[in-house]
């Protein structure tokens, strides 16, 4: 028998004990062609390397501890074959050596740049930091940004946030017990003892890549809960980190080929972060072993024994035994599938159905009155703060939002502010003590919270008024502004109520929108079989209430901040803004107007008892003309209370004593509340942030806006603002005791009832051409979505099919091949445009696709896409109109409408789409019907008035519980369609496909910045879609009529 192959284990005990090692090194002694040469601590410690066993091939790596340079002189000394090259490894222990040498093997690394310092808080003059943002050698880092030290083995890595979505640090660290990371929202500066890496923050969706080689040609990888969500380690019964496989691209695969050449690592780990289609390296390891695979521990016994045959037996044969001797003895298992568990609706439609995709469009929770003060200002110190942050430009508006330009502004005003109220004398007087007033408010305001979270609070000051005066060094003159125009707004705060709705609203979503396999959602998640991407409109209460929902819906733990900025993606022009509709708006609030005002009815009436929906002005009551006279008295007796209550607040600088009435209002803090703040209201103060000053401003506004005394005119376009603040009042402030407020609130709701649907179309063609041009892009992007997941279900299904007709033996998707690049794979770089191998991915959004090979799954194969619209009423209010009126398009002519008659005569009784109101469309898979046939594919649609109970309801018990926390309930969701009906996605698509925007008319891919995520498409995806799209140019010609 031929002399079996040394192989040297100079490792530390603790390593070569742990059960990866063990069990690779039983299964290489298994093939019987090696000898395992155990070296020990006492000999690597106390022997010198001359009494070291002899070995044909050495596995030896840094850990704790352990003699590098010791092992390195063995090797030169007795040279033999090196899994991993041991001068390299030094340069693992230093972030700055691995990033320079990633980047000379032209591996993507995340942008960044260094802070060297030779001594602890040594001032460098090429660091700055603001704010929101660092800059190192000319280069800007925007928050989020990553800190690292430059040492390797120190694992405190720090996550700074952005105000704008709360601020503070969240501190990454190993795994203690249960926890990876802590989130500190009072820490905003950044560390200076030290070096350190600054780097941009790449959102991935919540989700790391954890990716090991065993050589270049074998790469596996895990996918993880990212630490930098919630802290919160994801463990299974056994204690274990839970970690799925997932495959990696052919991209993907070349890279850790090239990390594995780079640092003569052939046994390597590393990170890998996915990003807006891109992949980057983070980090790299250096040895390390997956746990808990026994098909990992196979493959890699296998590589392994295949590098050492090649290097000292080159004569024998490395092909792999068709069985592995560790397997000889092992029983056969039966053959057959596996029970299938269905995921359709049980009883309706039976077990062949699978849910495929989850498209929520879902309204924020509840807020505070959105608020706005708007003041002329000609005081010398607000012109020079003005001219401060426009860059001295006399002519030009300035907007002030970040801490540093509030607090300026306040410290402003604090001096302006009269320390007492003069009393009522001349117009001129009168003038001057509203104005006086006014400047309280905005101090007020800027005061509230203790500290500026800069997400709900904005000033801009516009020029108004100039004069030419001498310039200061006699050269010529230069204009000074003399006169500006102040406006300050804010509220629209998500409320301690809102927050909770949402995060109750993500666990309903939880526990009943995905069927069938026990845990549901989270069993999906957990597993990398569920796509989700969650986008928010650019508001404030929006994006913190997609935080919130998530929290619920995956079940998080910890602060809203770190959630948003790793999970919500900002898309403001898909959420936001009413501009393409803005006159056609405008028309149905004049034609509004006048039937309010003038006691005339609608101009016409195309509705019947059968079809009341047809009508026009739904909903407008006909006695409007006689409630808006009540409802300015009313608004009167309540502002007037108002004032009462709060005649003896202290108007004093809140560093001069608020605190002894209570303590400051901590916005930030609040943001992570679900509870009333019991002090301020056992203190008989409002509830939240707004002191009795500004509550008062609020309804005094009001008073004056509804109604105009000089003119005689009614405003309706603010009956909204008063429906508004009074049902938060009743919600959270009932312990006021306002007399009146619940009359008012019938007398506003009645009325609010019949403006608000109606601001979006008085007729039900305005309301589909209204609905069509604010939703039109969000339209589109929707059924690219159901568009995307029926390729996607198909391509998985064609792929199955085949499978089942071939052999099973054959594992070599899973290797890398050196010579077999992808054609399409672009030049790898940090600035390499997106790989065309993963142009599967129509709208750039990462995908973690689950290993089927290495799962511990029943269903691997199943796999569900998610994605979650938050917005505001008016999107709700314009994709429902369409949903419901698209049939009434001149193109589609003849057409039933979507949404069945009883779904009609719901949305016709609902009077209002509240806070938390969604739509939601699911879409299952037949698996049972032909591919080709349309009815492989079901759309279902539901929605839910969402927080629609009136806060004076007596007969709701849950309710009434509810109430006594200031939280209104979310209403269930309600069928669109008649229970058994079928509506193809191929009808939903022909149906919307005239009033959404084309795929090929999404922009191109945009840059990064802050934590923003963008909705962005490559040049060849959208080629791809554009075919796939066989109707856009019908589509184009069948816009609807007037657009």
């Amino acid at each position: 028998m031929e002399k079996k192959i040394r192989i040297g284990v100079c490792v530390m005990e603790k390593k070569v004990c742990s059960p990866p090692m063990a069990q690779i090194l039983e299964r290489l002694e298994e093939f019987g062609e090696f000898e395992i040469i155990m070296f020990g601590d006492k000999a690597i410690l106390e022997d010198p390397i001359e009494r070291w066993p002899m070995c044909d091939c050495l596995i030896a790596f840094y850990s704790t501890g352990y003699p590098l340079k010791k092992a390195e002189a063995y090797a030169n000394l007795r040279k033999p074959f090196l899994v991993n090259e041991l001068k390299l490894q030094h340069l693992l222990h230093d972030r700055r050596k691995v990033y320079e040498r990633l980047k000379m093997f032209g591996v993507p690394v995340p942008r960044y740049a260094l802070v060297n310092r030779e001594v602890p808080s040594q001032l460098v003059d090429y660091f700055i930091e603001e704010e929101d943002f660092v800059v190192v050698h000319g280069h800007r880092f925007w928050k989020p940004f990553v800190e690292k030290p430059v040492d390797g083995d120190d694992h405190s890595i720090m996550i700074y946030y952005p105000s704008s979505a709360g601020g503070g640090m969240k501190a990454l660290f190993r795994k203690v017990g249960n926890r990876s990371s802590e989130f500190h929202p009072e820490v905003r500066r950044v560390r200076r003892e030290g070096s350190y890496i600054y780097e941009e923050f790449l959102p991935t969706g919540g989700t790391d890549v954890k990716v090991y080689t065993v050589g270049t040609e074998y790469a596996h990888a895990e996918a993880r809960k990212s630490p930098v969500v919630d802290g919160v380690v994801m463990r299974n019964p056994d204690g274990k980190e839970v970690r799925y496989p997932v495959l990696l691209t052919p991209t993907e695969k070349q890279i850790a080929r090239e990390v594995c050449i780079a640092f003569s690592q052939s046994v390597c780990g590393f990170d890998l972060l996915r990003c807006e289609g891109r992949s980057y390296v983070c980090d790299v390891n250096g040895w390390s072993f997956v746990k808990n695979s026994y098909k990992y521990y196979d493959d890699a016994a296998c590589v392994l024994r295949k590098m050492f045959l090649e290097a000292k037996a080159p004569h024998l044969s490395s092909t792999i035994p068709p069985i592995l001797p560790w397997k000889v003895n092992e029983p056969v298992q039966p053959s057959g599938e596996l029970t299938r568990q269905g995921s359709g609706i049980i009883g309706t439609f039976g077990q062949s159905e699978e849910l495929r995709c989850v498209i929520a469009i879902i309204r924020h929770g509840d807020r505070t009155p959105k608020q706005k003060v708007k003041l002329k200002v000609t005081e010398e110190n607000l012109l020079e703060l003005m001219l401060k942050y426009n860059g001295g430009k006399p002519r030009c508006e300035t907007k002030l939002k970040s801490a540093v330009q509030l607090q300026d502004l306040l410290d402003a005003t604090r001096v302006l502010v009269p320390r007492n109220r003069p009393g009522r004398g001349s117009d001129s007087e009168a003038e001057d003590m509203e104005h006086a007033d006014k400047l309280r408010q905005v101090k007020a305001v800027l005061e509230e919270g203790g500290h500026f979270s800069g997400i709900y609070r904005k000033v801009q000051l516009k020029p108004l008024k100039w004069v030419k005066i001498a310039r200061s060094d006699g050269d010529g003159e230069e204009e000074r502004p003399t006169e500006a125009l102040m406006v300050l707004k804010y509220g629209g705060v998500l409320t301690h109520a809102g927050r909770k709705q949402a995060e109750e609203l993500g666990r309903y979503f939880r526990n009943n929108m995905y069927p069938g396999e026990g845990t549901g959602l989270l069993r999906l998640h957990s597993t990398y079989r569920h796509d989700l991407k969650i986008y928010s409109s650019d508001e404030g209460r929006v994006q913190m209430s997609a935080a919130a929902f998530a929290k619920g819906l995956l079940d998080l733990e910890g602060q809203l901040t770190p959630i948003l900025v790793s999970l919500v993606s900002k898309d403001s022009s898909m959420l936001d803004g009413l501009e393409n509709a803005s006159m056609e708006m405008e028309e149905a609030k004049a034609i509004l107007n006048n039937i309010m005002t003038s006691g005339t009815k609608a101009p016409s009436c195309n509705g019947s008892s059968e079809s009341p929906w047809m009508a026009d002005g739904v909903g407008l009551p006909p006695n409007a003309c006689e409630l808006l006279p009540k409802l300015v008295e009313l608004t009167k007796k309540v502002t007037e209370q108002v004032k009462l209550l709060g005649k003896d607040e202290d108007d004093q600088p809140t560093e001069t004593g608020a605190d002894d009435i209570a303590p400051a209002y901590d916005q930030a803090r609040a943001l992570g509340r679900t509870t009333i703040d019991v002090d301020r209201i056992a203190a008989g103060l409002p509830c939240g942030s707004e002191g009795f000053l500004l509550m008062f401003a609020r309804w005094r506004k009001l008073e004056r806006d509804i109604y105009n005394e000089r003119k005689g005119r009614f405003d309706i376009t603010q009956i909204p603002d008063v429906y508004d603040s009074c049902k938060y009042d009743l919600v959270h402030n009932p312990h006021l005791n306002l007399e009146g407020l619940d009359e008012l609130f019938r007398v506003a709701q009645v009325l609010a009832d019949g403006v608000i649907p109606n601001e979006y179309g008085i007729n039900p063609i305005q309301k589909l051409k209204i609905g069509s041009k604010i939703a039109h892009r969000l339209l589109g992007k929707i059924l690219i979505d159901l568009r995307n997941t029926r390729e996607e279900a198909i391509n998985v299904a064609e792929l199955k099919n085949s499978q089942d007709s071939k052999s099973d033996s054959e594992d070599a998707d899973y290797y890398l091949k050196p010579n077999a690049k992808n054609e399409d794979t672009r030049r790898l770089s940090t600035t390499s445009d997106k790989s065309m191998d993963q142009d599967d991915d129509d709208d750039r959004e990462t995908k973690y696709r689950l290993d089927p090979k290495y799962a511990n799954v029943k269903s691997p194969e199943r796999h569900v896409r998610t994605r979650l619209y938050f917005t505001s009423e008016s999107h709700i209010h314009s994709v429902m109109n369409v949903l419901r009126y698209c049939n009434l398009d001149e193109s589609l002519q003849g057409e039933e409408s979507l949404i069945s008659r009883s779904g009609l005569d719901r949305l016709y009784k609902t009077k209002e789409l509240d806070y938390m109101s969604y739509i939601v469309l699911r879409m299952f898979e037949n698996v049972e019907v032909n591919i080709e046939d349309p009815k492989r594919f079901r759309i279902e649609m539901t929605f839910s008035r969402g927080a629609d109970l009136s806060p004076l309801e007596k007969n709701d018990g849950e309710a009434t519980l509810l109430k006594q926390e200031h939280t209104l309930p979310i209403m269930g969701p309600e069928r669109l369609q008649e229970v058994g009906s079928y509506l193809t996605l191929e009808r939903m698509e022909n149906m919307l496909r005239p009033f959404a925007m084309p795929p090929e008319d999404f922009p191109p891919p945009a840059t990064p910045h802050g934590f923003t995520g963008y909705f962005s498409k490559s040049a060849a995806v959208l080629e791809r879609l554009v075919n796939l799209w066989r109707f856009h140019k019908q589509a184009n010609t069948g816009a609807p009529s007037g657009k």
